[in-house]
């Protein structure tokens, strides 16, 4: 694990204190970098500043991935269909339930049953000042239509948007830490992510339609083809062409260790930005990443602990059971971040909620590969 990565927790926390400062002294700043957007009907859709950093968030981790890989996937079929049935047919569903419960019923008084939060106006949708939209109301903001919903629901909104995107990155950092079988990661990093295309839109639009939140399909169609689609044909493009100029062993030793503190470095800049309008909120109730942190909490230890079951049950090794769990517990906060940010906007519960997925992540998921350690003597080996 690189310096950037070994300490993740920390740069996050001390980006939370630079953006809350940049918020409450230099406002005009960060708002003034929001301004610059891409617009579709007068609607400010991508924000240029952060599709520009979640490029350089998202490009090292595609560049890494050999889509050769992905046919030799059969010759494990156990471990990939476990790992493809948690991620998409069982955790999405879960976070929505456990969210739902701490958010919505658990920790609302905490949170505030009447206290809302202003989101973006959905793509494409053309409504008047009053009108209703799922649990939100138009309401005008200093000139601009903005939906005004439940805050609790807005944070639901963040959650699921981590549920449904499962870590086509860190992962490769647990499972080399857990002692995984890296071959088995590389193939489910490269499934995950081509899978993403098809299915994150979709159960994106349906679980937030369950939760009553706006549901704009050609938001999260854009933001697919943005923060996913453009860095996934980049990587792969760019990878065949470096591989061919320069050869594998150049590749892997010199452009890929160039590009390591590339996507943190990224990821950090966009969280400065984040917590520069939520700046004030976290000021006046501090609790709230408390709030949100749990129900991830109990999502992420869920999910690991289910998937890691059901790899013994069928009777997997212990070098394809222990990345398979960590892929399910853990999260591809990139993509959940960039499309809070787009589908609701910076200043949104939502973009805050995927923040705080972020916050917890790797403290989390050392333990968990700590454990993964602490109970090799569960399953049998790859050469048993």
């Amino acid at each position: 694990m690189g310096f950037f990565e070994r300490y993740l927790t920390v740069w996050v926390g001390l980006c939370i204190f630079a953006g809350i400062a940049l918020g409450k002294f230099a406002p005009e700043v960060a708002q003034s970098l929001d301004a610059m957007a891409i617009s579709v009907n007068g609607a400010p859709v991508v924000s240029v500043p952060i599709a520009i950093c979640l490029f350089f968030m998202m490009y090292p981790i595609m560049v890494k991935i050999d889509f050769g890989e992905v046919v030799k996937a059969g010759k494990a079929a156990k471990p990939v269909g476990l790992t493809l049935f948690i991620n998409w047919g069982i955790k999405p569903f879960t976070m929505y339930a456990i969210a739902s419960f701490f958010l919505g019923s658990l920790f609302l008084g905490f949170i505030g049953p009447e206290a809302t939060d202003l989101v973006k106006m959905p793509l494409g949708k053309d409504m008047v000042v009053g009108d209703t939209y799922g649990s939100g109301t138009v309401v005008l903001v200093e000139g601009v239509k903005m939906l005004e919903v439940p805050l609790w629901r807005s944070y639901l909104a963040g959650c699921i948007l981590l549920g449904i995107a499962p870590c086509t990155a860190m992962v490769l950092v647990w499972g080399y830490l857990s002692k995984g079988n890296d071959s088995h990661t590389l193939v489910m990093v490269a499934i995950n992510s081509l899978t993403m295309l098809l299915l994150f839109g979709f159960l994106g639009g349906f679980l937030l339609g369950v939760g009553k939140l706006p549901v704009p399909w050609q938001a999260l169609l854009l933001s697919i083809g943005v923060y996913v689609a453009l860095p996934l044909v980049a990587g792969y493009l760019s990878r065949k062409w470096i591989i061919a100029a320069k050869g594998e062993t150049w590749f892997k030793e010199k452009f890929l260790h160039f590009l390591t503190p590339v996507t943190i470095t990224a990821l950090l800049v966009t969280l400065v930005l984040l917590f520069s309008f939520k700046g004030e909120t976290i000021v006046q109730n501090p609790l709230t990443i408390l709030w949100i942190a749990i129900p991830l909490f109990v999502q992420t230890v869920a999910i690991f602990a289910l998937g890691y079951a059901l790899a013994k049950f069928l009777g997997l090794s212990y070098e394809n059971a222990a990345p398979t769990a960590m892929i399910g517990a853990s999260n591809h906060f990139e993509v959940a971040i960039a499309t809070a940010a787009m589908l609701y906007g910076l200043s949104s519960g939502a973009a805050l909620a995927t923040v705080v997925g972020v916050l917890i992540e790797v403290p989390l998921m050392l333990m968990l590969v700590r454990f993964c350690l602490g109970t090799q003597n569960w399953f049998k080996t790859a050469n048993a």
